[in-house]
C-alpha cells in the first residue's frame, strides 16, 4: 500500500491564486459579455524587450548548427552569465562573489522551495504575516511545523519586529509581496545582527528590487556587512526583464554561509547547494540564459528600465486616484504592489466579490497572504495602462 505524505493534507485545500483563477473564470462563464481586468496576480503585460528577443533568436539558431549546438547545460548555469550578474548586480554596489556562488535557476520559487531541504526539519522558521503563501506551504510540505508569524501591521507600518526568540530560519523579502514595504539599511543590519548572533539563517527574496527608487534603500542584503555569513538571495528576470514565460532566476550561496550538526560543526552550504542541484535540477535553457545575458546590455538595460518605468507609473496612478476618493494605500512606490485598505471594514473576500461582481475587476484578498492581510486588498502594477486606467475608473465610479 502506498502511503501519502500526509504533511500534504495539512496545506489549505487550493492555492490562493487557483482559487482566484476558479472565482474569476466562474464570473466569466455567467457573464461572457463582461470585460474582465485582472489587477492580481503579478503576471508582466509588456513584451521581452528587443535587445533580449535578438539574442534568444541568435541562441535560437546556434542550436540549429552542428558546430554551435549545445547539448546538456551546466548545472551551476554558463560563466557568460555568471560573470555579468556579479559585475553589475554586485560589484557596481561594493560587492564581491566569486563565480561558484552564484546558482542560475528556472525560478525563484523552485529554490525558496528546494533551499530549505538543506536544513533540519526541527529548525524553527519565522515569517512575516502578511506573507507570500509558497514561503509557508513549503514548509509545511515537509514537514516543518514550527512556524512562528511575524505580525506586518498598520501599526509597525508593515515592518515587523525583530523576534523577542530564538529562531534558525528568517524569510525577508524587500520590497514585500503583498505589503509594498521596503526594508532600510538599519533595519537590514538588525536582522542580521540576530543572525548572527542566533546562528540562523535568512532566505532574503529581493525579486522585486528594480523598482527600488529611493537610493538608500539596498537592493540587495549583501550590502549590508556580515551578510554573506548568514543570508541566501533570491532573484529573478520575471519582473526585471519580463521573463515569467520564459523562466529564469539566480540564487546566491555565498560561502561563508554554515549551518551546523547536531554536534554543532560547521557545514558549508554552497557545496551542500551545488550538490543538491546535480542531483535534483537540470540545468537553465541556454537560450534563456542568453536572453537574460543580454539584459546586462547597454542596451538591455535602457530597454528593461523603460518597461519598469511603465508599471512604475501604473502604481504612482492607481495610488493617487484611488487615494483622492479617500482609500488608504500602502506600497506603489518603491514596489509594483498596492496593499489597500477595505472601506468600511469590509473584509478581504468580501471586497474581491464585490470588484468582480460590480467592476469586473480581479485584486488578491489580504487575507490570503495571512491573518493579518484581513481588511486589506493587494492590486499589481502589472497590467496594460489602458486597463489600469479603465480598473481604476470603474473602483472610483463605485466608490467615489
Amino acid at each position: 500500500m502506498a502511503s501519502v505524505n500526509e504533511n500534504f493534507l495539512q496545506l489549505e485545500n487550493d492555492y490562493l491564486f487557483s482559487t482566484i483563477l476558479n472565482k474569476t473564470n466562474e464570473y466569466k462563464k455567467k457573464n461572457p459579455n463582461k470585460n474582465v481586468i485582472s489587477l492580481g496576480v503579478g503576471d508582466v503585460s509588456l513584451p521581452l524587450v528587443p535587445t533580449v528577443i535578438d539574442a534568444m533568436h541568435k541562441a535560437v539558431d546556434e542550436m540549429s548548427k552542428q558546430e554551435t549546438f549545445r547539448g546538456y547545460g551546466i548545472v551551476q548555469g554558463y560563466d557568460f552569465l555568471i560573470e555579468k550578474i556579479i559585475e553589475v548586480e554586485y560589484e557596481k554596489r561594493g560587492v564581491k562573489f566569486d563565480k561558484d556562488e552564484i546558482f542560475i535557476a528556472s525560478g525563484t520559487k523552485g529554490d525558496l522551495a528546494g533551499v530549505i531541504e538543506l536544513l533540519a526539519i526541527n529548525n524553527k522558521v519565522a515569517v512575516m504575516d502578511p506573507v507570500y503563501p509558497a514561503y509557508r506551504d513549503t514548509n509545511i510540505m515537509m514537514g516543518r511545523n514550527n512556524i512562528i508569524y511575524l505580525k506586518a501591521t498598520e501599526e509597525n507600518n508593515f515592518i515587523p519586529s525583530i523576534p523577542n526568540e530564538h529562531v534558525d530560519i528568517i524569510y525577508l523579502c524587500s520590497p514585500n509581496n503583498p505589503t509594498g514595504t521596503v526594508l532600510n539599511k538599519e533595519q537590514l543590519k538588525q536582522w542580521v545582527q540576530y543572525a548572527k548572533d542566533n546562528k540562523a539563517i535568512i532566505l532574503y527574496d529581493s525579486v522585486y528590487e528594480i523598482f527600488i527608487s529611493d537610493d538608500t534603500i539596498p537592493h540587495s542584503i549583501y550590502e549590508i556587512e556580515g551578510a554573506k555569513e548568514v543570508a541566501i538571495e533570491f532573484r529573478s528576470y520575471s519582473k526585471l526583464a519580463g521573463f515569467t514565460g520564459v523562466r529564469g532566476s539566480f540564487t546566491v550561496v555565498p560561502k561563508e554561509l554554515k549551518a551546523f550538526t547536531k554536534d554543532g560543526l560547521p557545514v558549508e552550504l554552497n557545496a551542500l547547494w551545488r550538490r543538491r542541484q546535480s542531483t535534483k535540477f537540470g540545468a537553465a535553457p541556454y537560450i534563456m540564459q542568453r536572453g537574460a545575458e543580454a539584459v546586462y546590455s547597454e542596451q538591455g538595460q535602457k530597454e528593461i528600465k523603460e518597461n519598469i518605468k511603465y508599471y512604475k507609473e501604473n502604481a504612482e496612478y492607481m495610488k493617487t486616484e484611488l487615494e483622492k476618493i479617500g482609500f488608504i494605500v500602502y506600497g506603489g512606490t518603491n514596489s509594483p504592489y498596492l496593499w489597500v485598505k477595505t472601506p468600511n471594514n469590509m473584509k478581504s473576500w468580501e471586497f474581491f466579490d464585490k470588484l468582480l461582481n460590480e467592476c469586473a475587476v480581479v485584486g488578491t484578498p489580504g487575507v490570503g497572504f495571512g491573518e493579518c492581510g484581513e481588511g486589506f486588498f493587494r492590486l499589481t502594477a502589472f497590467s496594460s495602462k489602458e486597463n489600469t486606467v479603465e480598473a481604476v475608473s470603474r473602483i472610483v465610479k463605485l466608490f467615489a
